[in-house]
């Protein structure tokens, strides 16, 4: 017994099978596919309604027919998770193109779900049917078993637009998360077109086509510069707002009309967007809305604000959105499975798979028509050349015993056994030699096929095959002519299927809001090392100074209407309003810096925190990685923008390391990685825009870099860890700015 246990590391294997779970997540479950833009469940539903025959000019059938038949075929997770993809693929509200056309109750924009795949019913679409499964019986692309080797299902299917780009894609793996917004399907077919005609295209140049996402909520994209690099990266973010209108009633009234939303409000928000401008009045901020009414319908949203007489329109539309989520930000993460791993995109990557796939199954579909005009060529170049020896042919048949003696005949050329009337007719029979699908095909010939015109017809037929053959092989052996193809069928699916964009793409100035007066009063700033933040006022700090001080990273007293300054070792400066942060009890957890600023704690690091009003009047020294430093005066920081450049670093491996309030007196100490001290008066670091890079601070040797800065105050003792040493760097060497230093062993 003991013989058939195999030891191994828990750790290990632990590790090893969550990889692999990982993995099948994400590849199997939760990311789509770049070339067909549809995650497994999606492909599956439709493939299986395409084998149920639930076309778009049948009848519709029940959603728990479909559902059931997707899951005893190829998806044995559950019907939840069949269903909701398939309510999902019905909903014009959440897809660019339905690729479901649903009959019954599919739910709302309002978050209403749908009914019970029970009650509801559903066929293909058109252009589901036409465009993303079409040609599958022409070996276009591979088939795999499902899930208990019993069936044969695509591993993707031959969609011949970019559904990734025209229908988007959302979903959470593990470890990953995909993002991507619709987009308009003409734009993105003639950016398909561009393409192919200069594969050099740029970024820049296809968003002459893609002008930015077209969600099907409408709206406006409030952010058009911030596109390009959006679509460059493949991540990004972007504004999206809502159409607001004003509309004149009776006796003077005014209306705030919303007839478009932005696509993140779809579902719970709307009544969350409701409940907050309720809360906006009840709060005396928006004392001039009078009433609110959701009006909306199947004809789409409208939501009416009542106004009072001479109320402030661009302030109220302002204060809607900023408070609201009217304004809300679309986190873009164009994650895909591209050859069989989880890969963040680009525009053009993406359109550059599509192409590449393209390519590739139309190379599939043309071999396969070309292998069948080839045959049909073959046969009837053996009809037409029995047509003229069809008398020996009769006399062949009258002749022999039973059929394989006349195909033995046809296409070898053996006669013994079969009787003829003449030598000369054995002879001839001899010399034949069809081919054994001719022969077949003259086996099975009817006799009215001897009539003229049916070899007229024939003819004609054989001609037109030649025809086809030629084309065929044209396409498949010039790349010119099969690109031509693909652009050809593009611009016949645009003029079947393109519609007008509906959403709307700018560069929307800041909405900035007049807030009014607050009395001034003094708080403490409490970080701890996560990140989170809160103020208290003194007295609460005052009882619980110890704890404050040990469990908190930063503290500092700052005025209520002040910002907070944080300045990270990618060379920015995020800033945020002190009223911003939660005012309350000692043990509140605060908020994350994070949701407060465009800080991102995973790609950057705090290096100083500090309010505005206590650097505005100070000079700040700036030391970076590659020992580049410069005082910069603190007023250049007093800016309305949340993040800013705080300093120019030299290249992209340097990070700023150190950032402190100036002050002559002191001293700046530099330690590099292989152990070199540099001590130098502060006074010797030149006053710099925060723009500029700066001046050396010291000489490094090759491949050495700053790992540390110290600020030493005048008369003040500073004691570092070195070599499991305490060591005091008071007692370094005084020297110059710019030189080597003293390595410390």
């Amino acid at each position: 017994m003991d013989e058939q246990i195999i030891k191994t590391e828990f750790s290990e294997l632990m590790q090893k099978s969550y990889i692999d779970y990982a993995m099948s997540v994400i590849v199997a479950r939760a990311l789509p596919d770049v070339r067909d833009g549809l995650k497994p469940v999606q492909r599956r539903t439709l493939y299986d309604m395409r084998e149920l025959s639930i076309f778009y000019d049948k009848p519709y059938r029940k959603c728990a027919r479909i559902v059931g038949d997707t899951m005893g075929k190829y998806h044995p997770h559950g019907d939840s998770s069949i269903y909701d993809a398939l309510v999902v693929m019905a909903q014009d509200f959440k897809k660019g193109r339905t690729l479901i056309d649903g009959h019954g109750n599919f739910g709302s924009i309002e978050g209403d779900g749908a009914a019970a795949m029970r009650y509801t019913e559903a066929r293909l679409e058109k252009i589901t049917q036409e465009v993303y499964l079409k040609d599958m019986d022409k070996d276009v692309v591979d088939f795999i078993p499902n899930f208990d080797e019993t069936e044969k299902e695509p591993e993707v299917l031959p969609v011949r637009i970019p559904n990734l780009l025209v229908n988007g894609a959302d979903g959470i793996a593990v470890g990953m998360a995909t993002n991507i917004p619709p987009h308009n399907l003409d734009e993105v077919a003639d950016a398909v077109i561009a393409y192919m005609k200069d594969q050099d295209i740029t970024t820049k140049g296809l968003m002459k086509y893609i002008k930015g996402p077209d969600f099907p909520t409408g709206g406006i994209v409030a952010n058009k510069n911030a596109l390009e690099q959006i679509y460059e990266t493949g991540s990004g973010k972007i504004k999206v707002r809502g159409k607001v209108s004003v509309e004149k009633g009776k006796a003077g009234k005014q209306y705030l009309v919303i007839t478009e939303i932005p696509y993140t409000m779809i579902g719970a928000n709307i009544g969350k967007f409701l409940n907050d401008v309720a809360n906006l009045v009840d709060s005396k901020k928006a004392p001039d809305i009078l009433d609110i009414s959701n009006q909306s319908s199947k004809e789409g949203i409208r939501i009416v604000l009542e106004l009072r007489k001479g109320a402030d329109i661009e302030y109220l539309t302002g204060l809607l959105y900023k408070k609201t989520r009217l304004e809300d930000t679309f986190g873009v993460n164009m994650l895909a499975v591209a050859d069989g791993r989880p890969e963040i995109l680009s525009l053009k990557k993406i359109i550059e798979y599509h192409v590449d796939f393209q390519f590739e199954t139309c190379t599939r579909k043309y071999q396969n028509l070309l292998a069948k005009e080839m045959d049909k060529k073959e046969v009837q170049e053996g009809l037409i050349k029995a047509y003229d020896v069809i008398d020996l042919i009769i006399e062949i048949l009258r002749g022999s015993k039973n059929q394989k003696q006349v195909k033995e005949c046809l296409t070898a050329g053996k006669t013994e056994g079969i009787r003829f009337r003449t030598k000369s007719s054995e002879k001839a029979a001899g010399k034949l030699m069809f081919t054994t699908r001719q022969a077949q095909a003259i086996l099975e010939m009817r006799l009215y096929r001897l009539i003229g015109l049916e070899l007229e017809a024939l003819i004609k037929e054989h001609q037109e095959t030649l025809a086809k053959i030629s084309r065929y092989e044209d396409i498949l052996n010039n790349y010119d002519s099969m690109a031509s193809v693909i652009m050809d069928d593009l611009n016949s699916i645009k003029r079947e299927f393109g519609r007008n964009r509906r959403t709307k793409i700018e560069n929307s100035k800041e909405i900035v809001l007049k807030e009014s007066e607050i009395e001034e009063t003094e708080v403490v700033f409490l970080m701890d090392r996560f990140g989170y933040a809160k103020t208290v006022d003194g007295s609460t700090y005052e009882r619980n100074k110890e704890s404050a001080d040990a469990e908190n990273k930063y503290v500092f007293s700052c005025m209520n209407t002040d910002k907070i300054c944080i300045f990270t070792d990618l060379g920015k400066m995020h800033s945020f309003k002190v009223l911003d942060l939660p005012c309350g009890r000692f043990r509140d957890k605060g908020i994350p810096i994070d949701n407060l600023c465009n800080y991102n704690s995973s790609k950057e690091q705090m290096v100083y925190v500090s309010s505005l009003r206590n650097i505005t009047d100070r000079k700040l020294v700036f030391v970076s990685r590659n020992s580049m430093c410069k005082a910069v005066n603190g007023s250049e920081f007093n800016v309305t923008k949340k993040v800013v450049a705080a300093t120019k670093l030299a290249n992209e491996d340097d990070r700023l390391i150190l950032t402190g309030i100036l002050d002559e007196s002191d001293y700046l100490v530099l330690r590099s990685e292989k152990g070199y001290f540099l001590r130098f008066p502060a006074n010797e670091v030149p006053e710099k825009k925060k723009t500029a890079i700066g001046v050396r601070g010291m000489r490094l040797g090759d491949r050495d870099f700053i790992s540390h800065a110290y600020l030493l105050a005048n008369h003040m003792e500073y004691k570092i860890d070195y070599k499991d040493k305490k060591f005091s760097l008071n007692r370094l060497k005084l020297a110059k700015r710019d030189s080597k230093g003293t390595k410390k062993k």
